[in-house]
């Protein structure tokens, strides 16, 4: 079996919404356990993310306004994500921000092996988009109710919504291209990896839980099976 990774989850509770805890432990729940939880704000006033803490067991971290222009959160969330990357054993970095100050951490992050994951509005900066190993926004993450339990559903863009972003569409032809054996059909799980290392968008963002499902609702790619009978993608022939 397939042991679980370790994950260490920041939270800038200046720049997200308190809401989207609920789709980010959701999501989180696909990559491992998430053993580290901690916010970053200024709990003595309304924060609205107090409510949420003991529900899913979230260590608040007080910080306070020292010097005018300042932001003391953000340096005190990096401080302790470099103090957990050197002491702990963790494999999964995850930050909730909308803030592109995040940049330089997330880098060194990587640059350590550590995968992360960035969680943050569809305004979020894409220098710090690109920063992380894969990027979800969080506009549409809500509170479960009665009648939608998940929290993180998103709406699916359709076939012709898909093909105008360049972006993905760019990005699954040359994972194609540079996966594909003799007779142009590239493994599925091989076109993934390829894309997730060309960008840092997830599927999710679009709708879609995996990569295959994303590029066979585009219409565009040519889907069946290689010569060893694994689920394959090909670019359509000319």
């Amino acid at each position: 079996m397939e042991e679980k990774k370790k994950i260490a989850l920041f939270i800038d509770c200046d720049n997200a919404r308190a809401v989207a805890i609920y789709g980010i432990v959701e999501e989180l729940s696909n990559y491992g356990e998430t053993c580290i939880r901690r916010a970053y704000g200024n709990w003595k006033g309304n924060n609205p993310w107090e409510e949420m803490l003991h529900p899913f067991a979230i260590q608040p971290v007080q910080q306070f306004a020292y010097t005018k222009g300042k932001n003391a959160t953000d340096l005190a969330l990096a401080i302790d994500a470099m103090e957990i990357l050197f002491s702990e054993n963790v494999d999964v970095f995850a930050i909730v921000s909308s803030d592109s100050d995040f940049t330089p951490l997330a880098m060194k992050l990587r640059a350590k092996g550590k995968q992360v994951l960035g969680f943050g509005e569809s305004k979020t900066p894409q220098p710090f988009i690109d920063s992380c190993n894969s990027f979800v926004y969080v506009d549409q993450f809500r509170k479960p109710t009665e009648n939608k339990g998940a929290t993180s559903d998103v709406e699916r863009w359709d076939r012709n919504k898909l093909r105008g972003h360049a972006q993905i569409m760019n990005a699954i032809r040359k994972a194609i291209d540079e996966t594909a054996d003799d007779d142009e059909w590239a493994l599925a799980s091989q076109v993934t990896q390829r894309i997730n290392n060309q960008i840092s968008l997830s599927p999710r963002n679009f709708g879609y839980s995996k990569w295959a499902s994303l590029i066979r609702a585009t219409e565009y790619f040519e889907e069946g099976k290689n010569s060893k009978g694994l689920q394959a993608f090909r670019n359509k022939r000319k």
